[in-house]
């Protein structure tokens, strides 16, 4: 009775009817495929942990020049239990890329991007980037050689855009050169601007989501639908509670390490290299020549990257065929080269040499 009253005063002042739907009248098709529906779910599910545990280090995280490294160094030894969420963050960062890269490269084998779930697509790009933004912001943040000697490049690289490069140099770095300044920048897009930009997107994303359901591949005939609430959310649900084992047993085992505290004028420790989601486009970047016909490498680089990254935003409206509810095989083929030559082989030989 206290539950009906309770609802009732609640929905006096607010429509609940899309809520409602959701739990009682959303349902996802089964099919062979039905598994690769997680990843999207696991991705949420990182982004959170990211969410929280990120919260619990602002706590004592100090984002000076001087303060930075030693903020880090305190939280891992003088903090309860701060080197498990420190480790736990990173190598939540990690796994949320990894979930992220594969749900993307599911739906575009699945074709879930055709008709009419274009605009799921683009949010979904737009997330994938925003993702390699938090890495981007947030490994220079514990001020270590490796954090320096990252932001350092890292912002090198975009400064080599045209027009808006220079501005947007300056404007990360908070000057010339990577100094304390950029701490506080990066530090300010990582905790305040992308979390903000980025639960937006999500929401629209999955908001499209609602609105489209769940799409099913061509010529897939699903053997019936299950009840997305409780049925599919308890699957959900299994699947999160393995990656948050698979996580803390990562990062009790294998915890982070600080390494050594940045120096300005040392040289570049040796072996030097981003994370492996970055890999492929560093490798891509060191094999283009320093000049090409008078123009630079790293600008032709960019040039490409951003190329690649341009069509895999518009393969909705490429891929007319997916449209008509027709099997594109060229595009199948493309993904696979994309995803085993281009990511997997590069990102291998760039960890090995």
């Amino acid at each position: 009775m206290m539950k009906e009253k309770m609802l009732n005063w609640v929905e006096e002042r607010f429509d609940l009817s899309a809520i409602r739907h959701l739990t009682r009248e959303k349902t996802v098709p089964v099919h062979r495929y039905t598994p690769f529906y997680y990843f999207g779910g696991l991705a949420l599910f990182f982004f959170v942990v990211q969410i929280v545990t990120g919260i619990l280090l602002m706590l004592y995280y100090k984002p000076t020049g001087e303060n930075a490294y030693e903020s880090i160094r305190t939280i891992m030894t003088q903090v309860r239990f701060g080197w498990l969420i420190r480790s736990i963050h990173v190598w939540g960062t990690n796994l949320m890329m990894l979930a992220v890269l594969l749900h993307t490269f599911a739906k575009y084998f699945l074709k879930a991007y055709r008709k009419p779930r274009e605009l799921t697509w683009i949010s979904g790009f737009f997330l994938l980037v925003l993702a390699l933004g938090f890495s981007f912001t947030g490994h220079p943040l514990p001020w270590n050689e490796f954090a320096y000697f990252a932001a350092k490049i890292g912002t090198a690289s975009i400064g080599s855009v045209p027009l808006v490069g220079p501005w947007l140099l300056e404007a990360i770095r908070g000057g010339q050169g990577v100094t304390g300044n950029t701490i506080s920048r990066l530090f300010a897009l990582h905790v305040v601007v992308l979390p903000l930009v980025t639960i937006g997107l999500v929401i629209l994303h999955l908001l499209f989501v609602q609105i489209q359901g769940s799409s099913v591949p061509i010529k897939v005939k699903p053997v019936g639908e299950i009840p997305f609430f409780p049925n599919f959310f308890l699957r959900d649900l299994r699947v999160w509670m393995g990656a948050l084992i698979v996580l803390v047993g990562l990062a009790t085992f294998i915890p982070a390490e600080l390494g050594k505290k940045a120096a300005q004028f040392a040289s570049a420790p040796a072996g030097l290299k981003p994370d492996w989601y970055f890999l492929p486009m560093y490798q891509i970047l060191k094999w283009i020549p320093s000049t090409i016909l008078g123009i630079s490498g790293e600008l032709i680089g960019i040039g490409l990257i951003s190329t690649g990254a341009l069509l895999i935003l518009v393969v909705p409206f490429l891929d007319v065929k997916a449209s008509r509810e027709e099997e594109s095989t060229w595009f199948t083929v493309i993904g696979v080269f994309v995803l085993f030559v281009f990511m997997l082989a590069i990102t291998i030989y760039a960890k090995l040499y």
